[in-house]
C-alpha cells in the first residue's frame, strides 16, 4: 500500500507489468513497427508492435465471424486494422469529412465510425494498406496518434456552438489541451509518414510522460451546463465549463472517472468522479498537467486492470490526492462553484449561435455512416459536405451536428436532410434517439455479445412494449456493451446493458439521466426474452405510479428496485 507522510503520499515503485516493459524497451513507441508493416508473410503484426502500435491510434482486430471456419481451413484469421483519428471538441470540416469518406472506399470497409470520444474510425483497414491510409488521414490535417494508448486521448466537448456562446472559446481550449498533451516522439512521422529526418541527431523526450507514458489510458471532456453531452463525470478528469452573463469563468474540476471493470475481478469498479474544486480558465492548463503528472508518478504500473486513475484516487484518498496536486501546483483549488446538469444526451435539430450561424443536430444509429437500402445515409452526408457549406461536429453520443451554416445555406441543407431523411430523431422513440452501442462483435477483440448490430433490433421489440404503456415519446437512457470495459458507458445508462456470452448480458438499472448517477446491477445473464419480460412490468410501474416529470431512472431508484446506486461526490 501506498505509505503516507503529512498526507502526501510517496512513489511506489511498481515491479513492471509486461507492457510496461514492452514500452521501457520501445525507444519512444518504435518498437518493431516498421520490420512488422515490411513482413509479407502475415496480415499480422509481431505482438509486442500490437501494444505499441495503439499509441500511434490502431488496434489490430480480426472478423471474430471468421474466426472458426479460417481455422478449419488452416489458415490464419483475417486480420485487420482499425484506424481512430484525433478530433478534439469533435469538430472537422467539410473537406476533412469528404477526406475520411473516400478513406473509407479506398482502405476500408466503406463506412466511418463516430465514436462516444468525439473521434473518427476507419474499419478494415489490411495491413499492406495501413501507411497509406495513415498518410490519407495526416493530408487531411487530422492525425491518429494518441487516439488510443497509454496517454491522453481524443478530448471531448460539447460541440454545438447553438446551445452556448461559450462553446466555440471551449472547442479551442480542448484543441490546446489535446495539443499540450500530445506525445511528443517524433516515432509517428518516422513510422508512418517516412519523414526520417525529424530524428536525424534528435534524441526523443517526453517531458510530460516520461519513458514509459501512463500507466493507462486517460480521458479528459469537457461539458457547458445544462448539457452533460461528454458524460464528464466519466473521465479521469471532467471539466465543468462555469459561464455567468455569457462569460467563461473557468471550470469545476472532477477527477477520477473510469468505466471500465473486469468480469471476476472484485478490485475492479466503474467510478464517477469527485468534483474536486474550481480553477480559473487561465491556469486550467497547468491543473490538467499536473493531474497527468501524478498519475504518471503514482498510477499502478504492475496490474493494468488497476491502472486508471480512479484507482490511483481511491488507493491514495482523494483527501491526499487534492493536497498533493495543489503543493505541485503552487496555489490552492478555489470552492466548486454551482451548476446544474439537465441530461447527457444530445439536442436535436435547429439552433441559432450567438454569432449568426445556424447548428443542426443529427441522429446517426450508434455512430455507422454507412448506406443500407432504407437510408443513404453516407452518400447524403457527403452530398452535403461537398457543398462545402457548414463543418461536420462529432458528439459525445455517436451524434453529428451540422455547423457553422449561414442563412442563406440554411434551406439548401435541410433539403438535402429531407431528401435522403437525415437525423430525423423526431420519428423515433425516446428510447432510440438517446441509445448507445459500442463496436463489439464482430471486430472487437474484447466483446462477448453483440452490441451496435443487435440494439436496434432489440428496441424495435421495446419500443412495442413502451407503446403499450404509452411512453413512446420518453426520453431514456439505453446503453449496449459487447464487454464491460465501458467503451459506451453502459454503467451511465438508465438501462444498461453489458455483454456476458453470445446472447447473454447483464441488466443494469437506475443511472441518473444527466449522468450524476451510476446504475446498479438488477439481473445477470439475462436473454432477450428475459430482458423483455423484466423490463415489461416495470414500463408499467413507471408509466402508473411516477411523478410528475420524474425520470425513469430517478422512479427506479425512488421505488428501490436497485441497491442505491453512487452519486457525483463534490469534495469542496
Amino acid at each position: 500500500m501506498t505509505q503516507i507522510k503529512n498526507n502526501i503520499p510517496q512513489v511506489i515503485e511498481w515491479p513492471p507489468s509486461e507492457v510496461e516493459g514492452i514500452k521501457t524497451k520501445s525507444n519512444f513507441l518504435r518498437g518493431s513497427l516498421i520490420e512488422s508493416l515490411e513482413d509479407e508473410i502475415t496480415g499480422a503484426i509481431a505482438p509486442d508492435d500490437t501494444q505499441l502500435i495503439k499509441f500511434h491510434g490502431s488496434y489490430q482486430q480480426t472478423d471474430r465471424d471468421l474466426d472458426d471456419e479460417r481455422k478449419r481451413q488452416k489458415l490464419e484469421p483475417l486480420y485487420s486494422f482499425m484506424i481512430r483519428a484525433r478530433v478534439p471538441a469533435g469538430v472537422a470540416t467539410a473537406n476533412q469529412w469528404v477526406a475520411f469518406d473516400e478513406l473509407s472506399d479506398k482502405y476500408g470497409n466503406s463506412t466511418l465510425k463516430l465514436t462516444t470520444r468525439q473521434a473518427f474510425q476507419l474499419h478494415g483497414i489490411v495491413k499492406r494498406n495501413l501507411r497509406q491510409a495513415m498518410q490519407g488521414i495526416n493530408d487531411s490535417l487530422l492525425d491518429s496518434i494518441a487516439a488510443c494508448g497509454d496517454v491522453n486521448r481524443n478530448v471531448m466537448s460539447t460541440s454545438n456552438e447553438g446551445l452556448s456562446p461559450v462553446v466555440g472559446e471551449i472547442a479551442e481550449f480542448a484543441q490546446s489541451i489535446s495539443d499540450h498533451l500530445l506525445p511528443k516522439t517524433t516515432a509517428y512521422h518516422e513510422i508512418w509518414l517516412n519523414k526520417k529526418l525529424l530524428t536525424e541527431g534528435k534524441i526523443d523526450e517526453e517531458p510530460i510522460y516520461g519513458k514509459t507514458y501512463l500507466p493507462r489510458k486517460f480521458k479528459i471532456a469537457i461539458a457547458v451546463p445544462p448539457y452533460n453531452d461528454t458524460d464528464v463525470f466519466a473521465n479521469d478528469i471532467g471539466l465543468i465549463a462555469i459561464v455567468e452573463k455569457g462569460k467563461l469563468l473557468g471550470y469545476n474540476v472532477a477527477v477520477g472517472g473510469g468505466m471500465g471493470k473486469t468480469y471476476g475481478v472484485a478490485e475492479t469498479y466503474p467510478r464517477l468522479a469527485d468534483v474536486i474544486g474550481f480553477v480559473a480558465k487561465e491556469k486550467a492548463l497547468q491543473v490538467l498537467e499536473e493531474i497527468v503528472r501524478i498519475q504518471r508518478d503514482y498510477g499502478n504500473r504492475e496490474n493494468r486492470k488497476l491502472a486508471r486513475l480512479k484507482y490511483t484516487i481511491d488507493r491514495i484518498g482523494v483527501d491526499a490526492f487534492v493536497e498533493l496536486l495543489q503543493q505541485r501546483l503552487g496555489f490552492e483549488l478555489e470552492a466548486s462553484k454551482s451548476y446544474q446538469f439537465d441530461s447527457n444526451g444530445d439536442v436535436f435539430g435547429w439552433k441559432k449561435a450567438s454569432s449568426g450561424k445556424w447548428f443542426v443536430g443529427l441522429f446517426i444509429e450508434h455512430g455507422r455512416i454507412v448506406d443500407s437500402p432504407s437510408l443513404s445515409l453516407k452518400k447524403g452526408l457527403r452530398e452535403i459536405a461537398d457543398l462545402n457549406a457548414c463543418d461536420f461536429r462529432l458528439t459525445g453520443n455517436q451524434g453529428l451536428v451540422l455547423g457553422n451554416i449561414t442563412t442563406k445555406d440554411k434551406k439548401t441543407i435541410q433539403t438535402l436532410l429531407d431528401k435522403y431523411g437525415i437525423g430525423t430523431a423526431q420519428k423515433m422513440s425516446g428510447l432510440r434517439k438517446h441509445a448507445i452501442a459500442c463496436v463489439a462483435l464482430n471486430t472487437c477483440t474484447m466483446a462477448f455479445a453483440e452490441a451496435e448490430r443487435y440494439l436496434p433490433k432489440l428496441i424495435e421489440k421495446l419500443d412495442v412494449l413502451l407503446e403499450k404503456h404509452s411512453l413512446t415519446n420518453d426520453d431514456i437512457l439505453i446503453r449496449m456493451t459487447g464487454c464491460p470495459n465501458g467503451c459506451g458507458r453502459p454503467f451511465l445508462g438508465e438501462i444498461g446493458l453489458v455483454g456476458r456470452a453470445l446472447g447473454k448480458y447483464n441488466l443494469y438499472l437506475g443511472a441518473g439521466f444527466s449522468g450524476n448517477r451510476l446504475n446498479s446491477i438488477f439481473k445477470e445473464m439475462v436473454s432477450e426474452e428475459e430482458i423483455l419480460a423484466l423490463l415489461d412490468p416495470l414500463f408499467e410501474q413507471y408509466a402508473q405510479s411516477r411523478l410528475e416529470n420524474e425520470r425513469f431512472g430517478d422512479f427506479i431508484v425512488r421505488q428501490g428496485i436497485v441497491d442505491a446506486p453512487k452519486v457525483v461526490k463534490v469534495i469542496r
